[in-house]
Parts: structure tokens; C-alpha cells; sequence
């Protein structure tokens, strides 16, 4: 195993960059991070949160029972497993179903992690309940989400299978003693898989968050944990600048410090996945205390010269099937001067590997900062400003109201006090939209922000106004999906440093879903997500307009591009 290839113009940077990979090698600190010293970061409880660094081993124990539990469940005709999750505890899974081609005859692994109605409805009707197994993956079991689908989708196994059979079609995922426990003793359900309370969960990709569905999937789990004792054991390496996982984080943290923290993440498209995991393990460890690297996945791409000084570009080449479009590009940012960072993928399952390397990137990363990369205060700011709008609903049976600054047919804009002076006298929502926008500058980056159904229609719309918008202001670009966002970026969005400019989108939803049991629909929970979301971005004084659009979601976020285009007309 070797370093990462590292291309960066002789100059400053490259400086700094070497001279912390020589204290790193002089002060020993690979070994001090290996022995969960907590004094490389800020003394403040780190060692708590390194449980990480010995999962692969821990997992590779459990091979058994989870191959057992995998040929059990295939053996009685499960054809689908839906996992219900959120955050780190869902998007490991994700990446490794979609990256990682399993064999035939194996269940086919969905990953549902949003409250909007429009698809918790598309991936009910995607299965057969009666041959279905529902994964709830829930670390602390208290989280708002996995609760929620639960309760919807135990509540359709009840009707599908019977009330006696429908525990047998539920597996949990949560740490031990975990309220998540007591609901799957109580309601019989057929296994639980536990955790490790010392790995936060978007560090627990190698844990059984992501070995449990992996291996209900039909992936080698041994394989990939292979992969990734490779890596790890290369991340002991003690010379700093040949430590592959050391050495880009000093690179990501350095480059980060001269201001050029927009990790811009350029994936081979059999690997592209990987990017959405990366952006929440990297924005949700390093986005605090006015500081963060912003990650940048899936941006459309450009000239090299329409990038900023505010960039670090990554990519993540798949040496079995590269893209010769993607390697021409990064050559031409090369020869434009833009520092480089290249990983070389041997293959699919070496995604493992990629694991772990980038894990001891964030937590070296996180060390140069001089940041705790395992807490994320901002993230629960929003949780709790949910909760508030959530319990209003169920006392007084609706939201609080709330009036726009202005509104047409098609589009209605709400911001605070604060933006509204800011954006000066707008008469439609076209004209606050290009008053939002020119509000950027210099090392800022714009962020989309969709509550609404993550449909590839929907996805392409939105790629199509972050390529306006990357070319018209040369701003980094970022596109969220809520709440799914809320439990990795967001943290950066709101904790980070003031240089975001944030667009939400909101709309009517076309038909709304019952939560069993629960006074509140699917389209509230959401509707209150977005609201305590939106919340937290103005009383940190960020600039935040929200787009709520009507019912039909695919002609307004016409509209909506229609508007950003004319914003630079």
C-alpha cells in the first residue's frame, strides 16, 4: 500500500503540507492516534468516540453470524430488504449496494431515508411486503426518522403477513440498551444486530451498520473487510508522508487552513456513489466552530478556469474501468494549477479500503484544524427545533403560521427580518431569487437545499441550476436532499464558516402519508424538518431564502430554474 499521489504546485501550500506530515512522523503522532490520545485534537472526550479504529477486526468475527442471518432470510424467499435508516446509519449501505454488483439470487438491497410522503409511498410500492425484510438501522433509537418509517411499515407488515408473523420480517441494527432494543423485544422481531456505542455513526460504515446489510445483500463481507484491514494496517505506518490515510488528511486540513475548503470529489461513474458518503463524514466531522471543509459532490464540471483559489479536488479513480472524460479533465486542472489529490481504486471492493483511508483522513484532518471531528452540536440544534414544530402539531393540529415576504402562483419566498433587509425591495419571487444570489462572493458556495421527492427528474433539474449557477458566479455548488442532508452536511452548513449562501426548496405535497400511531403526517414531519432546518441557518445569520413551490414539484422547479437563469441575465 502506498501514500496517495498528491499534485500541488510548488508554493505555500505545498510547504505547510510538508511540514506537517514531518511533525506528524516527529512527534509520533500516528501512534498516538492509534492509542486513542485524545490530546492530538482538543482534549475534550475524543478518545470516547475511537471505537472505529478496532471494528474491523470486531466484524470479522461476527462473519458467521452474519452469513447465517443472510442465508436464513435468502433461504426463506425474502427478495427485498428495505432498510429504513438515516445519516451515516443508512448511507454506507447505500454505497455499498450500488457500487458493489452481488451475485444473483440475492435479496436486493433499498434504502429508504426520507420523510417525504411522495417517496416513503414509492418505496412501499417498490416491494412485496410478504417477501420483504425491513432493516432499522438506529443507533440510538431515538431518532426521528427510523421511528417514523418503522412505525408506518411495521404497521403494513401487520396487514401484509398478520400480526403474529410480522416481527419475523424486521431486523434491528442499534446499540446496545437502546430504546430500538426494547421495541424489537417487545414486537418479536428476528434478530437484532448490535453496535458499537464508541463508533459514531457516520464512522460505522464498517461496523454492523454496514456488514449487516451488506451481507443480507449478497456481498462478500469478508472480502471487504479484508480491504479494509489492508488500509488499516497501511494507516499505521509511522512516516507520515507514506501513511495513505495520514497524509490526505494533512492535505485535506492544510489545504483547508489557506482557505481552499471546498473538497471537490470527482469519482469514476462506477464508484460516483462513494461521494455522498464522503460528504457526510467529512462536513459533519469538520463543520464547527466557524470552521469546516465543505465537501462538493457530483458538481458538473467545467473549465479550469471558471474553479476559484478556494479549491481541493480529489479524485477517486476506478483503475479497472477509468473514465477518459474524467481523466482528461483532471489533467487540464493539473496543468491549470489546481492542487490535485488522486486515489487509485483497484476495483470495486476496494471500496474497504477507501473506507478507512478516508475515516484516519477526517480524524487527521480534524487534528490541524484543531477541532473535535467527533461531536456535531449543530445537527442536534435542528433535531430540536423538529421536535418543538412536531409536538406544536400534535397539540394544536397545525404548524405555526408563517407569511411570505412575497409570492406568486407558481412560488412563494419566506426568509427573516435580516435577509429580507438584506435582499433590499423585491416584487416577485424571480426578483428575490437574483437578489439571493448576487449576494454571493468571493470563497462563498451556494447550497441547494430540496425537500422534495429525490427522483432522478427532480436530481437532474437541480444539477442543471447548479451548472448555471458554478458558471455564472464561479462559486462551488452543493445539492442536498432533506431531511437526509440534516445528518451530515448540514452540521457544516450551520456550524461552519459564514460563506454559505442557502437555497431551500419546499413544496405542497401532492398526497400526504399517515404516521401509524402518531397524530402527524409524513408531509409535517417534513414540513417541520425544513422549518426547524431553516430555523437554526437564520439564528446563525446565515444567507437563507426558502422557495416553497405547489404540488406539482416538477413544473415549479421549472419555474425555479427559469428564475436562476434570468438572476444573471
Amino acid at each position: 500500500m502506498t501514500a496517495t499521489p498528491i499534485s500541488v504546485q510548488p508554493g505555500s501550500l505545498a510547504e505547510a503540507i510538508a511540514r506537517t506530515l514531518a511533525q506528524w512522523t516527529a512527534e509520533r503522532r500516528v501512534a498516538r492516534l492509534w492509542t486513542k490520545d485524545a490530546s492530538l485534537w482538543t482534549n475534550s472526550g475524543e478518545d470516547q468516540w475511537l471505537g472505529w479504529l478496532d471494528v474491523i477486526a470486531a466484524q470479522q468475527q461476527e462473519i458467521g453470524a452474519r452469513t447465517a442471518l443472510a442465508e436464513a432470510v435468502r433461504q426463506d424467499g425474502i427478495t427485498d430488504v428495505l432498510l429504513l435508516g438515516m445519516g451515516g446509519s443508512s448511507l454506507g449501505p447505500e454505497v455499498v449496494s450500488r457500487v458493489i454488483e452481488a451475485e444473483a439470487g440475492w435479496p436486493r438491497l433499498h434504502v429508504l431515508d426520507s420523510t417525504d410522503p411522495a417517496q416513503v409511498r414509492r418505496f412501499d410500492e417498490a416491494v412485496d411486503l410478504t417477501t420483504t425484510l425491513v432493516l432499522v438501522a438506529s443507533k440510538s433509537g431515538s431518532t426521528l426518522e427510523p421511528n417514523v418509517f418503522l412505525a408506518y411499515f411495521f404497521d403494513r407488515l401487520k396487514k401484509a403477513v398478520g400480526i403474529e408473523q410480522a416481527g419475523r420480517h424486521v431486523v434491528a441494527i442499534t446499540d446496545p440498551g437502546s430504546q430500538m432494543q426494547k421495541v424489537a423485544e417487545r414486537d418479536g422481531f428476528r434478530a437484532i444486530a448490535f453496535g458499537q456505542p464508541t463508533v459514531g455513526g457516520r464512522f460505522s460504515v464498517l461496523s454492523a451498520f454496514g456488514t449487516v446489510p451488506a451481507a443480507l445483500a449478497g456481498v462478500d463481507v469478508t472480502r471487504l473487510l479484508g480491504e479494509a484491514a489492508q488500509m488499516a494496517e497501511a494507516c499505521r505506518i509511522e512516516d507520515a508522508a507514506t501513511n495513505p490515510g495520514v497524509a490526505l488528511g494533512v492535505v485535506i486540513g492544510e489545504a483547508a487552513k489557506a482557505g481552499r475548503d471546498k473538497l471537490t470529489i470527482v469519482a469514476s461513474p462506477g464508484i460516483a456513489p462513494l461521494g455522498a458518503w464522503l460528504e457526510q463524514l467529512v462536513a459533519e466531522s469538520t463543520g464547527k466552530n466557524g470552521t469546516a471543509v465543505i465537501p462538493v459532490d457530483l458538481e458538473p464540471e467545467g473549465d479550469p478556469s471558471t474553479y476559484g483559489s478556494d479549491r481541493l479536488f480529489v479524485y477517486l479513480r476506478l483503475s479497472d474501468e477509468p473514465d477518459a472524460a474524467q481523466d482528461a479533465f483532471i489533467e487540464a486542472l493539473n496543468l491549470a494549477g489546481h492542487p490535485v489529490v488522486r486515489i487509485d481504486v483497484r476495483d470495486t471492493y476496494a471500496l474497504g479500503q477507501e473506507f478507512f483511508r478516508w475515516e484516519i483522513a477526517t480524524a487527521v484532518a480534524g487534528a490541524v484544524l484543531g477541532i473535535n471531528p467527533f461531536d456535531q452540536p449543530d445537527v442536534e440544534a435542528s433535531k430540536i427545533k423538529t421536535r418543538v414544530l412536531t409536538d406544536a402539531f400534535e397539540q394544536d393540529g397545525a404548524l405555526p403560521i408563517e407569511a411570505p415576504v412575497v409570492l406568486d402562483t407558481d412560488m412563494a419566498i419566506f426568509t427573516d427580518e435580516a435577509n429580507v433587509r438584506a435582499l433590499g425591495p423585491v416584487a416577485t419571487p424571480a426578483e428575490a431569487i437574483a437578489a439571493h444570489l448576487r449576494r454571493v462572493g468571493g470563497g462563498d458556495y451556494v447550497a441547494l437545499l430540496a425537500y422534495i421527492d429525490m427522483t432522478a427528474d427532480h436530481v437532474a433539474a437541480l444539477q442543471e441550476m447548479r451548472a448555471v449557477i458554478r458558471a455564472q458566479s464561479g462559486a462551488a455548488t452543493c445539492l442536498g436532499f432533506g431531511p437526509r442532508f440534516l445528518h451530515s452536511t448540514g452540521q457544516a452548513y450551520k456550524g461552519g464558516p459564514n460563506s454559505g449562501v442557502f437555497l431551500q426548496i419546499t413544496c405542497d405535497d401532492a398526497q400526504d402519508l399517515e404516521v401509524p400511531g402518531r397524530d402527524f403526517t409524513f408531509g409535517v414531519v417534513k414540513a417541520a424538518q425544513a422549518r426547524g432546518d431553516f430555523g437554526v441557518l437564520e439564528e446563525r445569520g446565515r444567507r437563507a431564502l426558502r422557495v416553497h413551490l405547489g404540488p406539482d414539484v416538477a413544473a415549479g422547479l421549472r419555474v425555479l430554474r427559469a428564475a436562476v437563469e434570468a438572476a444573471y441575465q
